[in-house]
């Protein structure tokens, strides 16, 4: 059967079933035919062979017999075996080995057409070894007076230089005569593209090429004044893959160069300035001087011009062009230092984030917030919250936060952040992060009492217009409740200042203004919520909360409603309810002095790490979602750590599970560097850590007690509230930190003890509390998790998270973060102790880092003699195409995490 009649064969077959059948069959053909050694028949069973490679069906049976052809005399028969040979072999088979002989004598032949399909191969499927051993001749031909070998050596030198770099110093003289070749567009471009490499490689060779600058610009130059040449022209421009290459090379040596980017300045505004961009060769070309442009130390009116270019990509009506101006727009935009030039263009990226392409409205989100400013807060705002309706549930959460950050950034006054974080909760509240409603709460309890009545009127107007697309949203609620518990006595006051009912314009031009709700009228929102359809345990638990405070603010009557509320979950199947609905009504039970003292309203509380974030992070950094200072995210979710200064979240792991060996290929690539260091490899024993039972009754009353699992958000830790106090007295009787053994006789004093309602609860119910004694949680006793920056530079940001999983065993979670515009993979980190411990790292989450998707990772390291904990780190990325080796060491270690 010849080719043709099997591709007949096969386009004929009508299910995959019958395709088989052809194929195994033909294929047992032709193994037959290879055994019988049939010289004039092989080329036609390679070529058959082939075509069922490229079907998606096995051929490696056929790799010899490529061998056997590449050796013929018959270019017919040359040719076939080197393309069975580059479809067949790649550079990790052995059986490529046998090709190198074959390959020499052809890259020694005097037949150019027979060197070609030899360089052509070396430049696909070299190996390392095969291109030490073929270096020499390649670099031969490099200077061979054919211009049909040289262009062909210059891509095979290509390969080379990137399989075994330490060859490049035999090509650079080589490569920077090809420049010479000005008419010869072939041999220019490939010659470019080999130097392009070298300077990406090595930084001596970019130093050394500067010197070319000249004469790039004089070709550039040339490409775009010369007359029309029809050898080279497509759709009226001349060359213009020879001209992207010399933009991305003049890019290269520009960069951080004023003197290479001078020479080049002219010849870039010419370009920007002749281009036709009606076609896409065109802005192909445009795009790329773009790049060029910002990337060197070009003229400010350059840069201006490189932004008007992508204003007018964003006005196309080809939605690939649009995502690309997007896309560089936001990798420029924190290169510019003036940004006014972008902020005219303001208006079409606004138009951007209403199209009705996602991938477009997504960048274009992402534009708008690195835009954002105090002076167009408001407008950009509006829009991203109608964005917000409309855009992915799993985009809700991202923008949400963004946006009440920049809100708390650029905000013009109090009352509109609050409007604003308002509006974000009523769309989006069912998918904000509980980090969001944290920071609310704490700007709530900052701000000014008129405002505080404001927020809570305003919240209460919203969930009290029974609208069940706004009660479905589960973070409105919890922050509405919260304000409801905290301020109700506000809530029922006439407005203490006239001026702040003036038409909300967020509201599209809706008063907050209504009639002052009754007290009962309060208890009947709760009650409603208490039962709606959206309901969920952590919502009835702020219900509770706000219930047991509002006893301390409403009549008497409504006390004894609010009792039998809350004496309706003392049976309810969720431990943590049914301990809470104990406690409040034991509250009851206090005289009205001590129970106005426990449930009195919280204080202002303070965020202490939001100086050192401010510090550390640049206003780039705050816009992109991704690049949020991680540290605050995790101790914001813990309202004690704001009135503490420090997280309050004990581990929940009472029995963790033994640590498993890991392996890694290249554990003992660092081994020679790391001194008196021993790295950790698979041979390090299992780290078990030691059984820790929780107990809430505990015998000491020093020792800190661990959260058991309980899901109520330490937000409802009211009963906390206190510690700020003055009051001697009350700090003695409430001192939540260390209880006196002394007073446990004294019947309040388990009673007011086990009512600290802001702490955490064991899952053990509680049926009786003068029986049992409650011993509360210590806020103080938990261990802050701080994240420390471990390294930061060429666009990746590796920060960790120290704890102990127990007494010798350091945990720290470590964390991947890529700024904007900056692709980070390939990422290889060794990580080596001193001999005295053991370590051991688990694979990492991902492959590739970038702004919205971070990597994280666990290492864990045993230290059973408690030695201050010391690391050397080699580290190897690939950021945005540029590979980066870094080696250092780090031993700022917080003394607590082995004394």
């Amino acid at each position: 059967m010849r080719l043709k009649d099997l591709i007949k064969a096969v386009r004929n077959c009508k299910t995959a079933a019958d395709e088989r059948a052809v194929i195994a069959k033909e294929s047992a053909f032709i193994r037959t035919q290879f055994k019988e050694e049939n010289n004039d028949t092989r080329h036609i069973n390679v070529s058959k062979l082939l075509y069922i490679f490229m079907l998606g069906y096995p051929a490696h049976f056929g790799q010899i017999e490529c061998l056997k052809l590449v050796a013929s005399n018959k270019f017919s028969d040359k040719r076939l075996g080197y393309l069975g040979i580059m479809l067949l072999l790649d550079e990790n088979q052995e059986v490529l080995t046998l090709v190198t002989n074959s390959l020499k004598n052809d890259l020694n032949h005097s037949n150019m057409f027979n060197v070609g399909l030899a360089l052509c191969t070396l430049g696909n499927i070299s190996s390392v070894e095969m291109a030490r051993d073929l270096s020499s001749e390649v670099e031969k031909l490099l200077g061979n007076s054919n211009t049909y070998i040289r262009k062909k050596a210059a891509l095979c030198a290509l390969r080379i230089i990137r399989k075994v770099p330490d060859l490049m110093e035999n090509y650079v003289e080589k490569a920077n005569k090809l420049l010479n070749e000005e008419k010869n567009h072939a041999i220019l471009l490939t010659g470019i593209t080999l130097l392009t490499e070298m300077c990406l490689l090595d930084k001596n060779v970019l130093n050394d090429t500067r010197k070319n600058v000249p004469r790039l610009v004089r070709i550039l130059r040339n490409l775009i004044t010369n007359n029309f040449s029809p050898e080279h022209d497509v759709n009226g421009v001349a060359d213009p893959f020879l001209q992207v290459q010399i933009l991305r090379l003049l890019r290269l040596l520009g960069h951080n160069n004023v003197e290479a980017s001078d020479l080049m300045n002219d010849v870039l505004a010419q370009v920007a300035t002749n281009t036709d961009n009606s076609k896409n060769v065109g802005n192909s070309i445009l795009y790329e001087t773009v790049l060029t442009i910002m990337n060197i130390e070009s003229e400010k009116s350059l840069q201006v011009m490189a932004i008007n270019i992508l204003g007018r990509f964003l006005s196309n009506r080809d939605n690939n062009i649009k995502y690309v101006a997007l896309t560089t727009l936001c990798q420029v935009a924190s290169i510019l230092t003036d940004s006014s030039s972008l902020q005219r263009h303001s208006t079409t990226i606004i138009d951007c984030i209403k199209d009705t392409d996602i991938s477009i409205r997504k960048r274009a989100i992402d534009l708008a917030f690195i835009l954002m400013n105090r002076q167009n807060i408001k407008v950009l705002a509006r829009e991203l919250l109608v964005s917000l309706e409309t855009t992915t549930n799993e985009e809700k959460a991202k923008i949400s936060r963004r946006l009440c950050e920049c809100a708390n950034r650029y905000k013009s006054n109090k009352r509109w952040e609050i409007d604003t974080v308002c509006r974000v909760l009523k769309i989006a509240g069912g998918y904000v992060e509980q980090d969001v409603i944290n920071n609310f709460i704490r700007l709530v309890t900052n701000s000014s009492t008129e405002l505080q009545q404001y927020t809570t009127n305003k919240l209460y107007n919203i969930l009290n217009k029974k609208d069940d697309a706004v009660e479905a949203q589960e973070g409105l609620q919890l922050a509405s409740i919260w304000c409801i518990g905290e301020y109700c006595d506000l809530l029922l006051q006439s407005p203490l200042d006239d001026s702040l009912a003036n038409i909300d314009e967020d509201e599209n031009n809706a008063t907050i203004t209504s009639d002052i709700p009754s007290e009962h009228d309060v208890i009947d929102l709760l009650e409603r919520l208490l039962e709606g359809s959206h309901v969920t345990n952590k919502i009835r638990q702020y219900i509770l909360i706000a219930l047991v405070k509002l006893t301390n603010k409403l009549e008497s009557d409504c006390r004894i409603r609010i009792n039998g509320l809350i004496s309706k979950y003392k049976t309810n199947i969720n431990l943590e309810l049914q301990q809470r609905a104990i406690e409040f009504n034991a509250l009851d039970n206090l005289n009205d002095e001590i129970r106005s003292v426990v449930l009195d309203r919280m204080p202002a509380l303070e965020n202490t790490k939001e100086n050192r974030k401010q510090n550390l992070a640049s206003e780039s950094t705050l816009l992109s979602d991704e690049q949020l200072d991680t540290n605050n995210t995790s101790n914001s979710n813990d309202l004690l750590g704001m009135i503490f200064g420090e997280s309050t979240n004990p581990s929940t792991n009472a029995n963790p599970k033994p640590i498993t060996k890991s392996s890694s290929s290249s554990s003992n690539d660092i081994m020679d560097l790391l001194g008196d260091l021993q790295l950790g490899t698979s041979t390090t024993p299992a780290l078990t850590p030691s059984n820790n039972n929780n107990s809430v009754n505990l015998p000491n009353n020093n020792a800190p007690v661990t959260n058991s699992g309980s899901n109520l958000d330490s937000l409802l830790s009211l009963g906390n509230i206190m510690q700020p106090t003055n009051s001697s007295n009350m700090t003695s009787l409430l001192n939540i930190t260390q209880p006196s053994t002394n007073n446990i006789s004294n019947p309040i004093t388990p009673m007011v003890s086990s009512s600290n309602i802001m702490t955490p609860i064991s899952a053990t119910p509680i049926t009786s509390i003068p029986a049992t004694p409650f011993t509360p949680l210590s806020a103080a006793s938990a261990i802050q998790k701080e994240e420390n920056v471990l390294y930061y530079k060429n666009g990746l940001k590796i920060t960790f998270e120290p704890s102990n999983e127990n007494p010798i065993i350091v945990v720290l979670k470590t964390k991947y973060q890529a700024d904007p515009s900056y692709v980070i993979d390939k990422i290889n980190l060794l990580v080596a102790v001193p001999k005295s411990m053991k370590l051991q790292i688990n694979p990492p989450s991902a492959s590739v880092c970038t702004p919205d998707s971070p990597i994280n990772q666990i290492i864990k390291i045993a230290n059973p003699s408690k030695s201050p904990i010391k690391i050397r780190i080699k580290l190897s990325y690939s950021s945005n195409g540029n590979q980066v080796n870094e080696m250092f060491d780090y031993s700022s270690f917080s003394e607590s995490l082995w004394a």
